[in-house]
Order: structure tokens, then C-alpha cells, then sequence
């Protein structure tokens, strides 16, 4: 075998061990990603039940709840995007202090059989001038949100559509 041949090889057994090491990394880590979506987004694409995603957007006014489940605090809310989607959640657990109606939320967790979303945690605002950038991104891109012209709108002045979720 010549010189120039034994290179050819070697160059191709690098590359070979080079695609597989890479193939494996990104198989390994494919079922650690975890996809970021919008009420919209939900309730067009239908994930399946027990596939983790974070799910963001707004606490819908007059829809957060609070429960006891086994003795455990928990709520039932929902989740908006301000253009009349809404997503119903539950979590078992302690909320975060600045929870409440009207504010910015990402909620880890997956959508059940019967189409609500249980979440396995849940990150609220916490200061004055934040929100996710997840849904400061969306509220742009919805043309809900131009940062040129000020502050991101409160959800209570975009958000009409909390009736259809406490009402079914």
C-alpha cells in the first residue's frame, strides 16, 4: 500500500470516528431538550401527553385558583398569549411569592390525557421591569409589543379572554 494511500485511510477513519462521536453527542442530548411554546402554539400543534415542554406567556386574569390536592397546596390557572388563546394549567406545589393574575410565567411540565397542562415548576416575574425572554420575544413577533414605543403592555389590557376559560 502506498504512502499516499495509508493517508486516504486514516483521513477517512478520522472522519468516520469524527461523524460517529458527533452523532452520538447529539442523540444523547436530544431527549434533554426541552422546547419552549406558546398557548397558540398548544393549542394548534396538540403535543402529546407526557412530552415535557415550557410553556409561557401571561397568567389570563380571573383564572387562577387555589387547591389542596392530598393535602398539598396547589392552583389551577391559565396561560394566554393575548390573542384569545388560552391554556389551561395545574400545579401541585408552592407558587412562586410574585404569582399572580396578569403577570409573566414559564411553567415547566407536560400536557395530560384530558388536555391540561401539569406543571412540575413554575418561574414567575421578579422584578418590576422583567419578563421572560421567551415571551418578550413572542410579544414582538405577535406585534403585540413594538420596544420603540415604550414598555411591554400590562396583560389586563390585552388580555379579554379570561371568561372563556372559567367558563369551559
Amino acid at each position: 500500500m502506498t504512502r499516499k494511500r495509508r493517508r486516504l485511510w486514516v483521513v477517512a477513519a478520522c472522519a468516520i470516528g469524527f461523524g460517529s462521536a458527533t452523532a452520538l453527542t447529539l442523540s444523547a442530548f436530544s431527549s434533554d431538550i426541552v422546547f419552549f411554546m406558546l398557548p397558540g402554539d398548544v393549542l394548534s400543534k396538540h403535543p402529546d401527553p407526557g412530552h415535557a415542554f415550557r410553556l409561557g406567556g401571561m397568567v389570563a386574569q380571573g383564572t387562577l385558583r387555589e387547591t389542596m390536592v392530598d393535602g398539598e397546596p396547589g392552583a389551577r390557572f391559565g396561560v394566554t398569549d393575548g390573542h384569545g388563546h388560552i391554556v389551561s394549567a395545574e400545579y401541585i406545589g408552592v407558587l412562586p411569592d410574585l404569582f399572580r393574575e396578569g403577570q409573566g410565567v414559564v411553567a415547566m411540565g407536560a400536557m395530560t390525557p384530558e388536555g391540561a397542562f401539569r406543571a412540575t415548576e413554575v418561574l414567575a416575574k421578579h422584578s418590576a421591569d422583567y419578563m421572560p425572554p421567551e415571551v418578550e420575544a413572542a410579544l414582538k413577533k405577535n406585534g403585540m409589543w413594538n420596544p420603540a414605543t415604550g414598555n411591554a403592555p400590562p396583560a389586563a389590557a390585552w388580555n379579554g379572554t379570561a371568561a372563556k376559560l372559567a367558563g369551559g
